[in-house]
This record gives structure tokens, sequence and C-alpha cells, in this order.
């Protein structure tokens, strides 16, 4: 909730001021109970606690990956469970949040397709499961750089007024005071909503999930480009307001024998050209029911060497793949994890 919102909470005699007091106690300062609002008379403090809770998500479960990594399982207050995943590295720590209940996109190679979609989450729940992975890892302590990605469950942009209220209150500067600059939303490519969230601020990053080089290729992978065809998604991209520091990201799973040729590789780069962006490469991670395979690491290096030439090209280091916590594993699993070699 934002302070506006906030006010309906306070009894209405309150002063117009206690409720930035109270934005400031939940955001700035995160207590996690009225009575730590000690700027509030002991009456209100009470009044508060009687009517109302300070919505934290309840953690379900938690695994850790032996790279560091953590797969949160967090409870709603319907009951519904969510994931989040924590990856942290020396320089910075990245929290992989979802958007949705499960997905309706359907992506023929990510276990949360599987799941279809059961609901989307409020601006309240995005934002809480950043404050309980934030407070689980002891977040606000260090000065480390925090990234914030919505690549978790569900599309985005299909969630996007939620999405935007989320980025209003994490961007804040009376608030988390994180810049929009940490916040990447990646999206299959709804293409009207890539138009609405250009004309946004605070504004994050934008990435798109390409996963193919030719309209064929990725209807059959994904089918929401029946909807939304590749050439009008390109398009969009084009006509996007980018800021003078900022790129395009396109992520590309790589699947054995399916997207991961030189022809490939070709093609993305005359697709891609125009465009001011960079591509990351992820290959595709195991999961049960997933009728794809990983191609080798010499496959993908061949791939990247051909599209680095012409746009800067990354691989992407799988985190948490032995937790189901890596791109496309986030399905709830609690048991069956992956077993990796030493």
């Amino acid at each position: 909730m934002d302070a506006e919102e906030l006010r309906g909470v306070l009894p209405a005699e309150e002063p117009a001021f206690r409720a930035r007091q109270l934005y400031d106690a939940l955001y700035r300062r995160r207590v996690s109970s009225f009575a730590a609002i000690t700027e509030f008379p002991a009456k209100l403090r009470e009044r508060l606690a009687a009517g109302s809770v300070i919505g934290h998500l309840e953690r379900a479960s938690r695994f850790d990956s032996r790279d560091g990594t953590r797969r949160y399982l967090l409870k709603l207050s319907d009951g519904k469970t969510v994931e989040a995943v924590f990856m942290p590295e020396e320089a910075r720590d990245t929290l992989c949040i979802s958007t949705q209940v499960g997905c309706p996109v359907d992506c023929r190679f990510c276990l949360t397709a599987l799941m279809g979609l059961e609901r989307n989450l409020t601006a309240g729940e995005i934002v809480g499961q950043v404050l309980h992975l934030a407070q689980d890892n002891n977040l606000w302590a260090h000065e480390k750089r925090l990234n914030i990605v919505m690549m978790g469950q569900g599309e985005p942009l299909l969630n996007l007024a939620a999405v935007l209220k989320a980025t209003r209150l994490l961007c804040d500067p009376k608030g988390l005071n994180i810049s929009p600059r940490r916040i990447t939303v990646s999206t299959s490519g709804i293409i009207p909503r890539i138009a609405e969230l250009g004309k946004a601020e605070p504004r994050p990053k934008l990435a798109i999930s390409l996963n193919a080089s030719t309209e064929e290729q990725r209807r059959e992978l994904m089918p929401i480009t029946r909807k939304y065809h590749l050439r009008d998604l390109i398009e969009a991209c084009r006509a996007y307001p980018l800021r003078p520091w900022e790129r395009l990201t396109f992520e590309y799973v790589l699947l054995k024998g399916v997207n991961d040729s030189d022809a490939d590789a070709r093609r993305v780069v005359k697709l891609l050209a125009p465009l001011r962006c960079k591509v990351n490469l992820i290959a595709l991670n195991p999961g049960p029911g997933i009728p794809y395979e990983t191609p080798a690491p010499e496959r993908v290096a061949a791939f990247q060497a051909i599209v680095r030439r012409s746009i800067p090209c990354f691989i992407r280091k799988p985190r948490g793949l032995d937790i189901y916590a890596a791109c496309g594993q986030l399905k709830r699993m609690e048991s069956g994890l992956v077993t990796l070699g030493a």
C-alpha cells in the first residue's frame, strides 16, 4: 500500500501525517509489528494491532543450493504459494521474484508453464517477496548492490498495473529507495503492454524472452507468438524509448538441435542488429516433463562467438540447479530435487 492507501487504515480522526509515519515505518524501517512504531501513541498502536495485520509473507519452505542460491516457497494470505530466489555474488545480490502464481504463457521449455495460471499477485505480494528475502539474508545491513529481476513465476506484463505499483513502492526515495536501474522486468512479448511500460515512471529495465530466430520456430516454442508476431515484437522494441545508458536485453534459451545452430545465431544477429541491445544465452535447465535437451557447452560457446561479433552476448551461468531454482525451473518442487555431480 502507498501512503494514500495507508490513510484508510488509520482511524478517521488521526492527522494526515500519521499515514506518512506509517509508510516510513513499513518501508524505510521495515517494522514487523505495530508495537515497533513508537512514534504512535500506545492506544493507536493497540487499535491498529487489533484491526490490521502487517502483511509479511510467510515462508513455507526454503531450499539452499551448494552454490549459495536460495529458493523460497512463500505462502500467501489465501493459502496459495509462490516462489522467489536469492542469488548472492561477490559484487551484488540478485532477487528473482514472481508476478503471478503460475503462468499463462505456456512456453514449452519451462516448468512453470506446466502449472498454468492460478492468479495475479498484488503489488504488496510482489514487494513482500523482496522484503522477505532481504530480511532473511540480512541484505539491508551491507552496501552491496541489490538487483531485482521480475523473472520468476508469471508474465509481468499480464499483471502490469501491480508490477508498476510495486516498482513505485520499491523505488520511492522515502521508502526502500531502490534505483529503477536495478529492476528488470522480463516479458515473453506482450506487445501492447511494452508500449505502456515505456511510458511508466519510474520505469524498470526491459528484457525480452526471445528463444527463437524465426517466426515458425518461436510459434512452436512459445505459443504466445501466435497472437504477438515476432516481426511486430521487433518493431515494438525499435519504438521503445531507451534512456541514454540503457540497452534492451534479449534472453535466448538454447535447446539442443532445435534453436542452437550457427544458422540460428546468424539469424538472431540479423533480427536484432537494428536495436541497441545485448543477448543473454541460457543453456536449457533440465526438468521433468520438458521434451528438450541441454546443448553441449561447446555448442553454446560457438553460438555466442557468432552473435558477439555484432552484438554484446553473454552466457548466463545457471544458479541453483540442484534445488530447482534456475531459469525455467520454478514449479514449487519440494521433492525429487536434481542430483548433480560433485
